[in-house]
């Protein structure tokens, strides 16, 4: 598995700090158990954070900014050196560990709902500040033609889907945001699901998605 859409700075300092809503935090902790690169920048964030806490409770001594970006590279050189967990052939089709946590199992634990088109949908609980679905596309499937009021974050778990700007397989995450309108379509090759996050309400052009959104609640 080779992942090419990664999180921003910004996600993963969010994430480090806890300042995202949990449906953010979902996502970035799924992409996160999947992905070296990002784990490794979050561990570095929360042990510089980690650092300054350390040093806010003593007097600052002449070198404690270098002390601090020292501690931050030995954590990262820790995290660099640290062999990657082995993945298993079953693992490649299973939900990330922190999302099964939510499902309360693996993907048969799913409870998915009809959106129509065949796309299904199953809504996850986190706080109110954003919401978190898991979404079924269908192999060869579009979801409809929509925009974004603020931000969402669409993580791949199964399969992959493309858009205007780019193809989305197992691990990658896009983040739109209200300068970007798209039809994401499903690989024929097989179902995509996804995990998806948004913490506005989307912007559908269509007249029947418009109607049904208050009661998909998306």
């Amino acid at each position: 598995m080779t992942i090419k859409h990664h999180l921003t700075e910004s996600l993963q300092m969010g994430y480090a700090a806890g300042s995202l809503p949990e449906a953010f935090n979902l996502v970035v902790a799924s992409h996160v158990s999947l992905c070296d690169d990002c784990r490794a920048a979050v561990e570095s964030y929360e042990a510089l954070g980690g650092a300054v806490l350390d040093d806010a409770q003593v007097a600052m001594a002449e070198d404690g900014l270098a002390d601090c970006l020292a501690r931050l590279e030995t954590a990262e050189a820790e995290v660099e050196t640290a062999p990657p967990a082995p993945r298993s052939a079953n693992q490649a089709h299973s939900l990330p560990a922190p999302l099964r946590d939510y499902v309360g199992g693996d993907m048969d634990a799913i409870r998915w709902r009809p959106v129509g088109g065949g796309v299904k949908q199953a809504i996850l609980r986190t706080s109110e500040s954003a919401s978190a679905r898991l979404l079924f596309i269908p192999a060869g499937s579009a979801v409809p033609d929509h925009g974004h009021r603020g931000v969402e974050l669409t993580m791949v778990l199964q399969g992959a889907f493309a858009d205007a700007t780019d193809r989305f397989a197992r691990g990658d995450v896009e983040i739109a945001d209200e300068d970007l309108e798209h039809t994401p379509i499903a690989d024929i090759g097989a179902d995509c699901i996804c995990l998806a996050a948004t913490d506005a309400p989307l912007r559908f052009r269509s007249l029947i998605p418009r109607l049904l959104q208050p009661f998909l609640k998306i």
